[in-house]
This record gives structure tokens, C-alpha cells and sequence, in this order.
């Protein structure tokens, strides 16, 4: 290049190409890139002889100025932090927390930007908020003023007692659904109850069945089976003979195959035919037994899942807190009273026997309250709707001894029923008039 040529100014910003080659990439940096001129970056070539070189300006970027706000403000808050005065007059400088403290133990410096003045967080009105929390809210403050005003909060909280607490890590008491399981058999045992079948049996008489269940009971004890296994063939039994007319001569041979078929139902090792054709002193054929068996099942249609007074006893002597043997005892003695005399089980729908067998029992034993609020809870009745049956099941108790039927009576007077059938009747529910009335009792 002539030396003339020295002044000139060569553009740096030429497309590729103009000038006869590639540029060098250190050539561009800081002295060809020329900016957009509208935000005022004005980046100048080298002068030209002969003019004034202009004035860089470069303006100041929005990190730069944050950057220098924050400067500025750190500067603040070291001369605020110690010119800060207690009350007393001295300078206190707080001393330097670790950031793993508790924030609730800490005293933070609070800096108004409106106003000179200091204040902790505690007098902050946002700390101030969240320690007036004290847990209540505006529905729970005005739905204690409404049971105050009905005077609902004055009423004792335990009247009723959590009578499955102990069964919480049991899987077979099934706590989460018993209450359902109990209110589904409430509302189902109308269908099972036998309603009263003796005047559409010629050849039968209430003293004959009570001769027969007396019978069974002793049946039942010998096999030493199963207690539902006694309160399902007496239902299969009633239930059949509403249904059907039976002469005197088969009336026990029903009651066996009720007990079989019964025992099929609930027991694991359920006993044989022969096994009641000998206890029966072999008045019936095996043949025969069997076609009874398959008549019985045939007549109720194979319903046999009905709420027997054995599923309530269980859940209402569980609820007759404090329970030991001789309270269990007492009420099954009681129920089986009940079961063996037509009129009471015609009269007293199943839960209502169960309810009565337990305020029999615990005013015999002489339990104070007789009744409580959680029986009455899980029974559904008060002690005035089971007063009649009640009545009833004592009278029994007092000719326990003297009737001919002694079954149950033996029974009960064992050791091993702790002898609850020589326990003296409960005289304050001896009822005044006889009890063989025909009434019946509201379920």
C-alpha cells in the first residue's frame, strides 16, 4: 500500500469478501464493532487527521446501578446497627448468629424506609399476627357458644363408653364395621321372626315344643357343640312349623334334622346322622332324617343367615361393661329361658330378647346403674320398652326349680356355668299378673 495513503480510513465493518479475504477475529474486538447508535454507545474509529476525536460516553448498565444500590444500603445498615439504643441508653451492637438458629429466638434489626426508627420482629405486625394465633377459629368459637347456649357443654363426655377400644388391633372383631354389621342385623331380623304358628297345628301345643327344646338343649350340651348352633335350630325349628303342618310323631324327628342341619351351618366337626339316630334311642331311620333335612331346607328355601338372639347376646354383653363369666353366664341363662317358652319368643323379637336377658341378669347381680346410657346405646332400647320381656324372664327364674323341664336349670347350676341358676330371683321384677298373655312386644 502507498505511503500516501496513510490517512485514510479503511471501514472494518465490510462484508466478507470486500477487501479480498477473511478478517482477523482479534481485529473486531474493541475497535471495528460499531453498536446501535439509538441507545447512545457510540463507539469511534481511529481519528482522522484533521478532526477532534470524540467523547466515549458509556452509560451505566441496570446491574451496575442494583449493584451500587446494594453498596449503598449495606453501608446504610452498618451505621444504623450501631447507633441502635435500648432503653436503658446503652449502644447494644447484636452479636452474630449462626443461619441454623432458630428464627424464633432471634432478634432481627427491622430498618423502616419511611421512618427513622428500629424495631425487632416481635413488634412487627406480621409477628404480631402469627402470635395471636391461638388454634380457634370463628366456627369452632360460635359452635361452642351455641352448645353453651343449649346447654349441650354441661352434659358429662364419657356417658358413653368405647366398649371396641380393646379390639382396635384385632382384624377378626372388625371395629371399623361392626356398627354397620349390628344396624343391618336391626334392620333384617323381622325376616328371620317367627310369628305365632300354634293354631295352625292341630296335633301341637306350645307345652310340647317347650318339651322338645328342652329336649335339644340337653342334645346340645351332650354334643358339646357350639352356642349358635343351639339358637339356629331353634329358629330353623319355629320357622319350619309356621310353614308347615306336622303331626305329634314327627315333631321331634324335625328337631333333629333342625339340629343337623344347624350344625352343617355352624360348627367345624358337625356330628352324624347315626350319631343322632342314637342319642333319638334309634326312633328314626336315616332315610327319614334325611328326607326331613332336604323338606326343611326346601320350605325355608335355604335361608339360614338370620340374626339369632345369640348375635346380640355377644355384642350387648360386650356393651354391659363391667363384664366378667358370671354376668355372660346369667344372660345366657336368661335367653335360653326365653327360647324355650313359646310365648316370649313369639312375643320378643331377638335383639329385644338379648336387651331383656341383660337387664335381667345384671338386676339379679344386683349392677347399679341396672341400665347405663351405653347399653341403651347399642341396644336401641330404654329400660321401660324391655321392662315387659324382663318381667317375663324372671318369672321363669323363679319356677326354675320347680318345673319339670329341668334342662336349662341343670345346666346353669353347674360349676362350670358358675352356678348362676341358684342365684336368687331378682323379687323387684316379679311381675304381679301372669305371663302367658299373647301380647306382642314392640321391636
Amino acid at each position: 500500500m502507498d505511503n500516501n495513503n496513510k490517512g485514510v480510513v479503511v471501514p472494518h465493518n465490510l462484508p466478507r469478501g470486500e477487501m479480498g479475504g477473511k478478517q482477523k477475529v482479534g481485529q473486531a474486538v474493541g475497535k471495528n464493532r460499531r453498536v446501535l447508535g439509538d441507545i447512545g454507545n457510540l463507539v469511534t474509529a481511529p481519528a482522522v487527521e484533521g478532526k477532534p476525536k470524540p467523547q466515549i460516553t458509556r452509560p451505566a448498565t441496570r446491574s451496575f446501578c442494583a449493584q451500587l444500590l446494594a453498596n449503598a444500603q449495606a453501608e446504610k445498615n452498618k451505621k444504623s446497627l450501631a447507633e441502635v439504643v435500648n432503653k436503658g441508653g446503652q449502644i447494644k451492637v447484636p452479636a452474630k448468629k449462626k443461619a441454623s438458629d432458630n428464627l424464633a429466638n432471634e432478634t432481627v434489626i427491622v430498618i423502616s424506609p419511611d421512618k427513622e426508627e428500629v424495631k425487632t420482629i416481635e413488634e412487627s405486625p406480621l409477628s404480631r399476627r402469627k402470635t395471636k394465633k391461638t388454634g380457634k377459629t370463628l366456627t369452632s368459637t360460635l359452635t361452642a357458644r351455641s352448645k353453651a347456649a343449649c346447654g349441650l357443654s354441661n352434659r358429662p363426655k364419657n356417658e358413653i363408653d368405647d366398649i371396641d377400644a380393646a379390639d382396635v388391633d384385632n382384624h377378626l372383631a372388625a371395629v371399623e364395621y361392626v356398627e354397620d354389621i349390628y344396624n343391618f342385623y336391626k334392620l333384617t331380623e323381622d325376616e328371620g321372626r317367627v310369628n305365632d304358628y300354634m293354631n295352625f297345628q292341630p296335633e301341637l301345643n306350645h307345652k310340647m315344643r317347650a318339651i322338645l327344646v328342652d329336649w335339644l338343649i340337653e342334645v346340645h350340651r351332650k354334643f358339646e357343640l357350639m352356642p349358635e348352633s343351639l339358637y339356629l335350630a331353634i329358629n330353623i325349628l319355629d320357622r319350619f312349623l309356621s310353614v308347615k303342618t306336622v303331626p305329634r310323631r314327627e315333631l321331634q324327628l324335625v328337631g333333629i334334622s333342625s339340629m343337623l342341619i344347624a350344625c352343617k351351618y355352624e360348627e367345624i366337626w358337625a356330628p352324624e346322622v347315626n350319631d343322632f339316630i342314637h342319642i333319638s334311642d334309634n326312633a328314626y331311620a336315616r332315610e327319614s332324617i334325611l328326607q326331613m333335612e332336604k323338606a326343611i331346607l326346601g320350605k325355608l328355601e335355604w335361608y339360614l343367615t338370620v340374626p339369632t338372639p345369640y348375635v346380640f347376646l355377644v355384642r350387648y354383653i360386650k356393651a354391659s361393661t363391667p363384664n366378667d363369666q358370671e354376668m355372660e353366664n346369667m344372660v345366657f341363662f336368661f335367653a335360653e329361658l326365653g327360647l324355650m317358652n313359646y310365648q316370649t319368643t313369639i312375643a320378643c323379637c331377638p335383639s329385644m330378647l338379648a336387651a331383656s336377658s341383660v337387664y335381667a341378669a345384671r338386676s339379679t347381680l344386683n349392677k347399679s346403674p341396672v341400665w347405663t346410657q351405653t347399653l341403651q346405646h347399642h341396644t336401641g332400647y330404654s329400660k321401660e320398652q324391655l321392662m315387659e320381656c324382663t318381667k317375663q324372664l324372671v318369672s321363669y327364674h323363679l319356677g326354675a326349680a320347680e318345673n319339670k323341664l329341668k334342662a336349662i336349670y341343670r345346666k346353669f347350676s353347674s360349676p362350670d356355668r358358675a352356678a348362676v341358676a341358684l342365684f336368687p330371683p331378682a323379687r323387684n321384677l316379679s311381675p304381679t299378673t301372669t305371663t302367658t298373655t299373647t301380647t306382642t312386644s314392640s321391636c
